[in-house]
């Protein structure tokens, strides 16, 4: 029998915001992965070790969660004005594809500070102490990510004390601004898909006895559908267990992705969802309340303007994804939409929500114009922190 030798991939595993993946230079790929297509595809799937019926991720370097089964690229950027090209893999557990549709709001601060370590920043624009402003185009959804990324002795400064909930030690702070993060590229032509703020949506009658839900439908930073905690027989202070170790929810919950899906022309039949897990993502809120969070600290209902809980690839989310809080910072700024009620219903630049590890904060510029609500950019802060590089490896037939 012949035995054929691994291959050796210069890489990197990082930690972005409560995420974590495996970034390469695109230069350092294989030759026959360096352009979009299926062997890139294998590759990506070999690395992180799926599809894995298992869902344990054993052979790989995947962790068997949406929030840890990523692979990035970065190369220098083809784009004028810009640093580096971002291109995204959220990578399925138990299925063999790579969903290219969106973008991670949390790697995206990793890839701010891996840009820096890669050598992919004009050195002339790193300061040897301060903060170094990187250009990124976040390939997937063609949109401009602007990562303050803060340097000591020309080096990206990893550490300090910057506290995120979701990530156990602290770091430093890097501040992500998100430009237009209107996602254009999809149907519809609008930040709200539907052309309003609020809808009804058909779903089947387990998931609501009358088959109709509320929701608000929109794209920014990611395809976000957001529907009232209440309305589904939740109060917003749940936890991953109490979701994700109940397949009937998490059915449910896939209904309602499907439906809204559909209403905003991500998808043309209910089948499709199927090869589209990564996007829309689906989203309840709810109005202020004490909770427990995962860590065991008490979230008081005085710290936060409202309560949100995102499921990510069928799964409860155990943080909040960054492009997702980017959704909720915009809905928050626009009177009317189901997280502005629950956040109160006044007009606000920015909202602090609480999630299943904690609180975050984000903001939005929104504003009415020509009849249609535009946001010109979001900002939150997270951070990110390199765990290993070097090679990865992978059987020389995987790809």
């Amino acid at each position: 029998m012949t035995h054929l030798p691994q291959l050796k991939i210069p890489a990197t595993y990082m930690r972005g915001g409560t995420s974590k993946g495996v970034f390469f230079r695109l230069e350092d790929l294989p030759p026959s992965c360096q352009a979009p297509g299926e062997a890139r595809d294998k590759l990506f799937m070999r690395v992180i070790g799926s599809p894995d019926p298992y869902a344990a991720h054993i052979d790989g370097m995947g962790g068997a969660t949406s929030s840890t089964s990523k692979c990035v690229i970065l190369s220098r950027s083809s784009q004028p004005d810009h640093d580096v090209d971002y291109l995204y893999g959220q990578v399925s557990i138990d299925k063999a594809f790579v969903d290219w549709s969106g973008n991670c709001g949390n790697l995206s601060t990793a890839a701010g500070a891996f840009a820096l370590h890669a050598g992919l920043v004009d050195p002339s624009r790193i300061p040897d102490n301060g903060t170094c402003v990187v250009r990124i185009w976040q390939a997937n959804i063609q949109k401009t990510i602007i990562a303050h990324v803060p340097v000591s002795h020309g080096q990206v400064q990893e550490t300090g004390d910057f506290e995120l909930d979701g990530v156990t030690f602290p770091a430093a702070e890097i501040v992500l601004e998100f430009l237009d993060p209107f996602d254009d590229g999809e149907e519809g032509g609008s930040m709200f898909p539907t052309g309003n703020l609020v809808d009804e949506l058909e779903v089947p009658t387990d998931v609501v006895a009358s088959g109709r839900l509320k929701a608000t439908m929109i794209s920014a930073g990611i395809p976000t559908v957001f529907v009232n905690a209440e309305d589904i027989g939740y109060q917003g202070t749940e936890l991953r267990e109490e979701i994700n170790g109940n397949p009937e929810a998490l059915a449910r919950f896939e209904a309602i992705r499907v439906a809204g899906a559909l209403r905003m022309g991500l998808i043309k039949t209910a089948a499709e969802a199927a090869t589209r897990q990564h996007t829309p993502k689906i989203a309840f809120v709810a109005k202020p309340k004490d909770y427990r969070a995962s860590s065991g600290k008490t979230v008081q209902a005085s710290e936060v303007d409202l309560l949100v809980r995102a499921l990510s690839m069928g799964k409860l989310h155990h943080a909040m994804m960054g492009t997702c809080a980017v959704a909720i910072g915009t809905a928050a700024a626009i009177p009317g939409t189901l997280v502005n009620q629950a956040a109160g219903g006044a007009a606000r630049a920015a909202v602090r929500f609480g999630h299943p590890s904690g609180t975050l904060r984000v903001g939005a510029e929104a504003s009415l114009e020509g009849g249609g609500w535009l946001v010109k950019k979001a900002i939150m802060s997270r951070s990110a922190r390199i765990l290993m590089e070097g090679w990865v490896r992978v059987p020389e037939d995987s790809f």
